[in-house]
């Protein structure tokens, strides 16, 4: 049993799951919301569907970061043989990062373009406002996103 790859497995899966389940539950919340204003004005659902998509972002981060430990510990390529419990361990910390970064991020972006979703039922020439204010939210995954790419680049 080689302890470093279950280590490297476990911050690839932690990375990927914890920031998808963000997504999941930011572009829930936003959908919800960009339903009750799309029926009643069926004209905003592409300015209603440009902030449900934001916080589908970190996701994707996570997954990037999931990819990245897989590919760079030998995880992919199936040759393991050399990976350590320590940097198997440095792998899992790694990917912590973007895993709660990623978690907590999408959820609030959520919240705040839920906000946007609702200014944009009241004014719809006010979209760009709520994008920007649902966009300052994503500096703190992508920081989440260089912090464990940073990690993951320098394990050696």
């Amino acid at each position: 049993m080689n302890w470093g790859a279950i280590w490297a497995t476990a911050g690839a899966v932690i990375a990927a799951l914890l920031a998808g389940i963000g997504s999941a539950i930011g572009v829930g919340i936003t959908g919800q919301a960009s339903a009750g204003v799309v029926s009643e004005n069926p004209d905003l659902s592409g300015k209603c569907l440009l902030l449900q998509l934001l916080p589908g972002t970190q996701g994707i981060y996570g997954l990037l970061i999931a990819v990245v430990i897989a590919l760079q510990s030998g995880l992919m390529s199936g040759d393991v043989s050399a990976l350590t419990t320590t940097n198997g361990l440095r792998y899992l910390l790694a990917g912590l990062p973007i895993a709660f970064g990623g978690l907590l991020s999408a959820i609030y972006q959520g919240k705040v373009a839920v906000a946007g979703i609702n200014m944009v039922a009241k004014k719809p020439t006010e979209s760009g406002k709520g994008m920007v204010m649902a966009i300052m939210v994503e500096t703190y995954a992508v920081l989440s996103l260089l912090i464990s790419f940073l990690l993951v680049i320098g394990i050696k």
